[in-house]
């Protein structure tokens, strides 16, 4: 039999259980509509424009759509088709962008991913398969978190379907479209280890991680709440809760990218002299102002009220001694002497927009309006 018909031998008629309808849509999967679709009779996936080939098993481990922008560089850097990962794999994918996103606060990093993964071919009985044919594994050297794997994910092979991927404005690249029978072609990218900068670069992750898993009390073990069963009782509010996460986790990831593209473009129009903020907390501190604006307020409704006096009294042609009424020294509150020290020179300013000229006056030697 030639390599190729060897190949396309892995495929055959999938076989979806109801079982596995219902696992899916607890997950949330069959909430949007055509979402996804089940195939026919077909022996070998033949996907429509707009969808991608999957598994059960793909799916159960964190796989939805869009492509998340990490899972797609894989992909490409180390020349795989999707389901040329075994669901392991996937999982380990999954663990590693949540662990960056959600616990180191970084978008998932490439040189911490070299020095913790590396890329082996799967092959069994002297047979190397294609559909699963390449496996994401822990650098034995690595402390890494005890990730517990289901003890069996046999035939997960038959279980495939079509998932409809959702394009988004900032994705500008997307994974190559299917093809079943394309050969797994080894590459150095497989084996490739961080460089010394990579490494200096995410050290402080390394110990990061070291801290999660060893932190008394708290620590992180890598391990699924709950093992995925195909048969569960209804009203699972855990499994809801972990629904509604994956249906909006990339929502809210698109619109926290589109944010941060807005604020990289606006922030330096509104603050021209501050360094963009690195976090939600350093931007909150641009709004708040060093002065009390209580304060500042005061000060200004003190000088409208001084002014307005000011204009009233020199329009009535009387004679005042300016500088005993702005006089401050009987003024036991300091707060106050100050606002109208403050509102003293705007009333020249109102006296001198009038045309009234203070005069000194004999006793005080202090200006008045005559």
């Amino acid at each position: 039999m030639a390599t190729e018909d060897l190949r396309l031998s892995e495929w055959e008629r999938s076989k979806i259980s109801n079982q596995d309808a219902n696992l899916l849509k607890k997950l949330g999967f069959m909430k949007k509509e055509k979402m996804l679709i089940f195939p026919g009779e077909e022996s070998f996936p033949t996907p429509s424009i707009g969808y991608r080939v999957t598994f059960i098993d793909h799916l159960i481990r964190g796989l939805s759509t869009p492509i998340h922008e990490f899972l797609r560089g894989l992909l490409f850097v180390y020349g795989l088709q999707l389901h040329q990962l075994t669901p392991n794999s996937i999982l380990h994918i999954s663990i590693f962008i949540t662990l960056c996103e959600c616990f180191l606060g970084t978008p998932p990093n490439w040189g911490l991913w070299k020095r913790i993964f590396l890329v082996r071919r799967n092959s069994s009985h002297n047979t190397a398969y294609n559909v699963g044919g390449v496996v994401i594994c822990v650098r034995p050297d690595v402390e890494y978190f005890d990730v517990k794997f289901p003890d069996s994910v046999q035939g997960w092979r038959k279980r495939w379907l079509y998932i409809r991927e959702e394009d988004i404005d900032s994705q500008e690249y997307n994974i190559a479209p299917f093809d079943g029978s394309e050969k797994i072609l080894r590459r150095r990218s497989w084996d490739a280890e961080a460089t010394d900068e990579e490494k200096m670069a995410t050290e402080a992750l390394m110990k990061r991680i070291y801290e999660l898993q060893n932190t008394r009390g708290k620590e992180l073990s890598g391990k699924m709440g709950q093992d995925f069963e195909l048969e569960e009782p209804e009203g699972n509010r855990l499994r809801d809760a972990l629904s509604l996460l994956e249906i909006h986790g990339d929502l809210a990831r698109r619109t926290i990218v589109d944010a941060k593209t807005a604020l990289t473009r606006l922030f330096p129009y509104f603050f021209p002299k501050k360094n963009l903020p690195n976090t939600f907390a350093d931007l909150t501190k641009c709004f708040i102002p060093e002065e009390d604006l209580g304060l500042a307020l005061r000060q200004e409704s003190l000088k409208i009220g001084v002014e307005g006096t000011i204009a009233l009294v020199a329009k009535s042609q009387q004679d005042v001694d300016w500088a005993k009424a702005g006089e401050t020294k009987r003024m036991q509150t300091e707060k106050w002497r100050a606002l109208i020290k403050a509102a003293k020179p705007h009333s020249k300013k109102i006296l001198s927009f009038l045309g009234y000229k203070p005069a000194p006056s004999s006793s005080s030697a202090k200006p008045e309006v005559k």
